[in-house]
């Protein structure tokens, strides 16, 4: 967050808005990556029609070369977190898996379609989210001292 500025934060918004709307005009699917990227695994796993999974595959790929095109021309690196024990993260990331499961989508799905379209549900997800990820800070910083 030290290198945070509201107009790269308002440029970031807008881009991730329009993706979204973009997406739901589209294709009129919600722009939940977790709900993309589980559906591309299922459809290949399944080897379901090519169309169910070549948009969520242009989209998951258009996430990694888009960051890859910023750090190019920005000239920019990614700050990995290498104070953070391996295991730690794996276990992280398995705990955000679950709860995105356990809350039927993610953040970019609740937090930006969901509120978007005022979906009460998405209000309530991104609230809980929220609380909890306030709470995960609280504790790290403070309580355990991390």
């Amino acid at each position: 967050m030290s290198n945070f500025t509201p107009v790269t934060g308002l440029i970031g918004g807008l881009l991730i808005g329009l993706s979204a709307v973009v997406l739901l005009a589209g294709t009129g699917r919600i722009a939940g990556i977790s709900n993309i990227a589980h559906g591309l695994i299922d459809a290949w796993r399944t080897h379901q029609a090519r169309q169910v999974w070549l948009w969520r595959l242009l989209f998951v790929l258009g996430m990694i070369v888009g960051t890859w095109i910023w750090f190019t021309a920005t000239g920019r690196t990614v700050n990995p977190r290498a104070d953070m024990h391996p295991v730690l993260l794996v276990v992280a990331g398995l705990l955000v898996g679950y709860g995105t499961s356990l809350g039927n989508g993610c953040t970019s799905g609740h937090g930006v379609c969901g509120l978007g379209r005022l979906s009460l549900r998405s209000l309530a997800a991104t609230g809980v989210f929220m609380a909890t990820g306030i709470a995960t800070v609280f504790v790290v910083r403070h309580v355990i001292g991390g």
